[in-house]
């Protein structure tokens, strides 16, 4: 266990917490123990409350529907999969037998669960601030990325309608380009349809490249129809 806190930047007082938040439901019905399930029920509370606060402080430009779709887009399956990754839960997880040979340590709802019954468990032990401090570190970076496109058309999604609309089509991305260091990265992307590039897009990650492709895209379209 002393691992698993070293990890997550966080020693609890009452270990016992820590061993609760780490017990699947097969596992706690082998042995007629505890489960995380109420854990993890009160930790997607306080990640709820918690995401909620700081999106409100922090990107006060946003809209209400704006703020509501960034918080949606952060407190998710995927993004909680990302953080139990991130800190080796899947090592740390107790599982069934049956659980653990069919992959539970791999599956997403399994890993995800558990990060909700860890802030629940952090929250128990040390109070509100330790809690908000481990979904702040782990999600910050997150919620940045989904505010800079809340607001953004989902021009693929238009893209790919607009083109359906006019036949069978397979639409690809494909990366033309990549420049700059690690931490500062510009990337240049191709949109494809049935192998004729129509436009392409640059952005400082992927999916805004991308938008940017599909933009320029329905664009052009636009002004061959003129």
């Amino acid at each position: 266990m002393e691992e698993i806190e070293q990890n997550i930047g966080y020693t609890f007082k009452n270990k016992e917490l820590l061993h609760q938040a780490m017990t699947h439901t097969s596992y706690a019905n082998e042995r007629g123990i505890q489960s995380n399930e109420k854990l993890e029920f009160m930790g997607d509370s306080i990640l709820q409350y918690v995401s909620s606060d700081y999106l409100y402080s922090h990107y006060t430009k946003l809209s209400e529907g704006e703020l509501s779709k960034t918080r949606a887009t952060v407190v998710c399956e995927k993004s909680l999969y990302v953080v139990a990754k991130k800190h080796n839960f899947s090592k740390y997880i107790r599982l069934g037998r049956t659980e653990a040979y069919s992959g539970g340590r791999e599956k997403p709802t399994i890993l995800a669960d558990s990060v909700e019954a860890i802030i629940a468990a952090i929250y128990f032990d040390g109070g509100i601030e330790p809690a908000r401090k481990f979904i702040i570190d782990n999600l910050k970076d997150a919620m940045e990325e989904a505010s800079k496109h809340v607001g953004m058309k989902d021009y693929k999604s238009l893209l790919q309608e607009t083109l359906q609309a006019k036949g069978e089509t397979v639409i690809e991305y494909k990366l033309i380009n990549e420049t700059g260091p690690d931490h500062d990265k510009t990337f240049e992307i191709e949109v494809v349809s049935n192998g004729v590039v129509l436009a392409s897009g640059i952005g400082k990650n992927k999916k805004s490249a991308e938008m940017q492709a599909a933009q320029r895209a329905l664009e052009k379209m636009k002004n061959e129809e003129k």
